[in-house]
């Protein structure tokens, strides 16, 4: 369970992230839309796991190396913007959030199933 602080914490730093990879860096990353879904915090504000979907990429894996990579680059940009109101810049741990396509493909699995439709329940009357 993450404390209201934690959640705080995390919501700014999904609000930011998602600025800096909208605004500030597309170039470092040849034009791919990167969405933060989601960011969990450390209860000692540390450590942020940071959930990346991608649109407009064809290699999602060599797209999160990059991202990686840059890192540095990303958190820098991040500390311009949250010094004030955080001690420490979280260190940033990066993943592809692949909820979207694990809902498609359940949502296939589902359409694809042949279910007959319930027998019909006799009167108990008769």
């Amino acid at each position: 369970m993450e404390s209201k602080r934690q959640q705080k914490v995390a919501r700014q730093l999904q609000k930011d992230l998602s600025e800096i990879f909208q605004r500030e860096v597309p170039h470092l990353f040849n034009g791919a839309f990167i969405t933060v879904t989601n960011v969990r915090v450390s209860p000692d504000l540390s450590v942020a796991r940071v959930y990346l979907s991608f649109l407009a990429t064809k290699n999602k894996d060599l797209l999160l190396e990059t991202i990686q990579e840059k890192g540095k680059v990303i958190r820098q940009h991040l500390g311009d913007r949250v010094r004030h109101q955080l001690r420490i810049v979280p260190e940033l741990v990066f993943f592809i959030d692949d909820t979207a396509e694990y809902a498609d493909k359940m949502e296939r699995l589902f359409s694809g199933l042949d279910i007959p439709p319930a027998p019909k329940e006799e009167d108990e009357d008769q």
